[in-house]
């Protein structure tokens, strides 16, 4: 009889333990999230309170409670917790614990476009990545010159694209990798079509920064490309006013006169013959590609239209190109535009 009691209380408390880990299994480790993907980001330096709170703080007190918990039990180290974690609708607090536990981080996506300085790039990665844009900006004067780019060159060196990192990659990976993406766009075919041109690949980048300040019209940048490239030939001053605006660090200028014109600076292309020191901006693989193939033509000026849809009326002779001036600063004196 007290073995029957015994085996029958033996078999309740087991029943007991196998409710409760189901139900620790299913309403504690088996919980999915329920909010808007969301990454968190753990600090190098952070403790063990601090990966609990920024999991609190980045899931919600309910569910990163639980994760938070499971952490913990999995060994909770706040060193292999560095790094910066996914977590999307439907995750399991068990797996997004041990992703944390484990240190097994999602790499993120830098997307970078339309830029013109260098420190508007180490701004953005400072943005996306731990990496702070002043380390950044260490590393390009570390890697750079050793890869035979001046520090007014240094927007070369670089293509706008999509990247992958993860987010506590180093400044030099990034710098490396950034570096090596731009190199791997400088293939021979390319590099042969610059040297046709008379121009280094750093000299491409310098143009283009020019042609991609000019318009904004993909479809007319060859064609603004050529004009330069015949102003160069021919030994004539490029005179393109983004310099100006580079010069006077002042990219909303919409009138170039005057002073402006005299403007001491190496980037003066109205004052200085040749291309400038170096890009001013970050140019796009495809602007690149618009002046190592500019189609042939005898333009040497261009205007912008006086209708403002960002194209330009261009001209082989400078009588033609004064009577396009004149109508274009006509429609600027009309809209008050000084």
């Amino acid at each position: 009889m007290r073995l029957k009691k015994l085996i029958r209380g033996t078999l309740a408390v087991i029943a007991i333990i196998a409710i409760c880990s189901y139900c620790f299994v299913r309403f504690y480790v088996l919980t999915p999230y329920d909010g808007e993907a969301v990454r968190i980001e753990i600090a190098h330096d952070a403790t063990a309170d601090d990966v609990k709170n920024k999991i609190k703080a980045s899931l919600g007190d309910s569910f990163g409670n639980k994760v938070a918990s499971l952490w913990a039990l999995q060994g909770g180290t706040p060193s292999l917790a560095h790094g910066s974690f996914l977590v999307n609708k439907g995750d399991k607090a068990f797996r997004i614990a041990r992703a944390i536990a484990k240190g097994r981080q999602n790499p993120v996506r830098l997307t970078f476009n339309n830029m013109r300085l260098i420190t508007d790039l180490a701004g953005r990665i400072g943005q996306v990545l731990e990496c702070d844009s002043a380390s950044f900006m260490n590393s390009l004067d570390s890697i750079l010159p050793a890869a035979g780019f001046r520090a007014t060159q240094y927007s070369a060196a670089f293509l706008p694209n999509t990247y992958e990192f993860f987010w506590t990659a180093k400044p030099e990976n990034i710098v490396n990798t950034l570096l090596s993406h731009r190199n791997n766009f400088w293939n021979e075919q390319r590099r042969a079509k610059a040297k046709t041109l008379g121009l280094t690949p750093v000299q491409v980048h310098t143009l283009a920064s020019i042609v991609e300040e000019e318009t904004n019209r993909a479809d007319e940048r060859p064609i603004v490309a050529r004009l330069y490239l015949n102003r160069l030939n021919d030994g004539m001053m490029l005179q393109a006013d983004p310099t100006i605006k580079f010069a006077a660090k002042d990219f909303s200028l919409k009138r170039i006169s005057g002073s402006l014109l005299k403007i001491d600076s190496p980037y003066n292309t109205y004052t200085h013959k040749g291309l400038p020191p170096g890009p001013i901006r970050i140019v796009e693989a495809t602007t690149l590609d618009a002046v190592l193939d500019a189609p042939l033509h005898k333009y040497l000026y261009m205007c912008a239209r006086s209708d403002f849809s960002g194209y330009h009326d261009f001209a082989e002779t400078y009588a033609t190109h004064r009577i396009n001036a004149a109508r274009y600063h006509r429609a600027l004196n009309e809209r008050g535009i000084k």
